[in-house]
């Protein structure tokens, strides 16, 4: 016989299939094949009590497909589930779905069956999700089955009650199996990601956005029961109600420090940036209430942990609410993934209340969130590590380029020859020293406008001549420097040569009429016994003799000292 609590099992086959919005949209009920009737356990109540009372005068009933809050009687709750017709044989499955963390007997006639919870570890069933019982065929269909719901500390769940053949059930628990699995997975998976990119940016904001996730997939697998099976993490039996209060607490503490500094609260809403520290304070403060076992502040600790969990998270939405519609690109991540979360949350608080009884897939449904809204914040995080990337990198290039010309800066310029020389590579290289020659005049005359504007067109004419892999930098004032690598003396002196040429073609005027700028470059070649500074000062010498033999020319720096090349009225290169 087939009456599953399992309703939505179908909505687990896709979200396989990779269709997760089909868990909030699925659940359709079927039809009944159960009925159920209830009682407050009374001092001296036996089993075969209830049963002859249930048999001569109707007991409250409920529909079992439905979600029912029983009350949390000092001595706990009966509850009978009848069969309907048409009845089959064989062993079943009555399982108990959303039990809490009581515990639960079943009972044939007088004879204990077997009494189970979702943190029991001895020889009875263990479902996973739910508690469960094997109905042996030696029990008739058609005979009412009673079931005793323990007195607990905690808040009673909101159950559902099926009974399943074996099949069935295990078709419908592989499937529950394959969704729980998949969605702790992902959310620590996206937890573990998290907790590498904190280790690698040192940036806390990845930590707090982990310590969330962490906590939430913690209360997730307490509330369903998946800790205990199957993980079998037995050393948390018994903690359900301490460790669950204490992680709902410091995920919402987490939550807020996670969101100041991802939607930039402290930029973008100034005014809210206080509340939402205090909030984050105040969570894990009740949690020392409720440890310290004193009476008066447990109680006060139980009272204000629900009202403060829902205005903060309220607030947590209005911030980042607020924070997007001014321009906080981030917070909108935020928003797709705790928007989802918060209402899922209201509507499973309002079921233990005894609303939305039909939807018994809510509390699944906030653990397919739960993995959604990671997925959602890990795209969001990874947004940010690129947009810090990209900010670094500008920053870098920023640092490194002369802000007129564009080109590397002295310090920049030398640091990649410092890494060209360290290579040790047999290829010979050059080092070209630039000044433009009576580039002061030029400034006196026309302004430095036109100065700036003579060193940009420079720069562009130097940059366009020589190649991609050529470092070219600007050394100070009118002073360039270039690196060739795997260029000859004579290749060198050649590109020096065409360089005069191209600086002398672009007619900047400087002076009297028909004096155009020049430049003098003077030429290194790389020693063994070289450096960056060496080179450069070789190259500089050579220059300053460029200047003395007449300017608009470019002179070798040997080894017995510098080697003159002139260059005549048409352009061509002599020694």
């Amino acid at each position: 016989m087939r009456t599953s609590n399992r309703q939505h099992g179908w909505v687990y086959r896709l979200f396989q299939a990779m269709a997760l919005c089909g868990l909030l949209l699925g659940g359709n009920a079927i039809a009944t094949t159960l009925t159920a009737n209830w009682r407050e356990v009374r001092p001296g109540d036996t089993p075969a009590d209830i049963l002859r009372e249930a048999a001569q005068r109707p007991l409250p009933a409920f529909d079992p497909a439905r979600m029912q809050i029983l009350p949390n009687a000092p001595t706990g709750t009966w509850v009978i589930v009848h069969s309907l017709p048409p009845w089959t044989t064989g062993e079943r499955v009555l399982s108990v779905g959303h039990p809490g963390m009581g515990a639960v007997s079943l009972y044939d006639g007088d004879t204990l069956v077997a009494t189970t919870s979702l943190d029991d570890f001895g020889p009875p069933l263990h479902g996973h999700g739910r508690l469960i019982f094997n109905v042996p065929a030696s029990i008739p269909a058609s005979r009412p089955l009673l079931l005793k719901f323990e007195p607990t500390a905690q808040p009673p769940g909101a159950v559902t009650i099926s009974i399943d053949s074996w099949p069935d059930y295990l078709r419908d628990d592989g499937s529950w199996m394959v969704f729980a699995t998949g969605c702790f997975a992902v959310m620590l998976t996206m937890a573990l990601m998290a907790l590498c990119f904190t280790l690698i940016l040192r940036d806390m904001t990845f930590g707090w956005y982990a310590a969330y996730l962490i906590c939430y997939a913690l209360i997730q697998g307490l509330r369903s029961g998946f800790v205990f099976h199957p993980l079998e993490l037995q050393s948390l039996a018994g903690m359900a109600d301490t460790l669950g209060a204490a992680v709902t607490a410091l995920s919402v503490t987490f939550a807020a420090l996670f969101m100041l500094r991802f939607a930039k609260v402290d930029e973008y809403v100034p005014l809210l940036r206080t509340p939402v520290l205090a909030f984050a304070v105040v969570m894990p403060l009740l949690i020392v209430l409720r440890a310290t076992g004193v009476g008066m502040l447990v109680g006060m600790a139980q009272l204000l942990l629900q009202p403060l969990l829902l205005l903060g998270a309220l607030l947590l939405l209005v911030a980042g609410a607020i924070a997007a519609a001014r321009g906080s690109r981030h917070a909108w991540f935020f928003l797709a993934g705790w928007t989802p979360l918060l209402i899922l949350t209201a509507l499973c608080g309002a079921q233990q209340q005894g609303m939305f009884a039909g939807a018994p897939w809510l509390p699944d449904a906030a653990i397919a969130v739960g993995a959604f809204e990671a997925i959602v914040l890990s795209i969001g995080l990874s947004d940010r590590a690129l947009t810090i990337r990209h900010d670094r990198d500008r920053a870098r290039q920023l640092a490194d380029s002369d802000p007129l010309t564009g080109l590397l800066n002295r310090r920049a310029w030398t640091d990649a020859a410092m890494g060209v020389l360290e290579q040790g590579s047999s290829r010979p290289i050059a080092v070209l020293f630039f000044d433009l020659d009576h580039f002061k005049e030029l400034n006196d005359r026309h302004g430095h406008a036109a100065g700036d504007r003579a060193l940009v067109a420079v720069a562009a004419a130097l940059r366009h001549e020589l190649r991609p892999s050529d470092l070219l930098g600007r050394y100070g004032g009118e002073e360039f420097v270039a690196l060739l690598q795997g260029v000859e003396k004579e290749n060198a002196m050649q590109v020096a040569t065409r360089l005069c040429r191209r600086v002398h073609r672009l007619d900047v005027h400087v002076g009297p009429p028909g004096a155009l700028l020049t430049v003098s470059i003077g030429v290194a070649m790389r020693t063994p016994a070289d450096t960056v500074q060496s080179l450069v000062e070789r190259a500089d010498t050579a220059m300053y003799a460029a200047k003395l033999a007449g300017r608009n020319q470019a002179i070798c720096a040997g080894h017995a000292g510098p080697v003159l090349v002139r260059r005549n009225d048409v352009g061509k290169a002599v020694k």
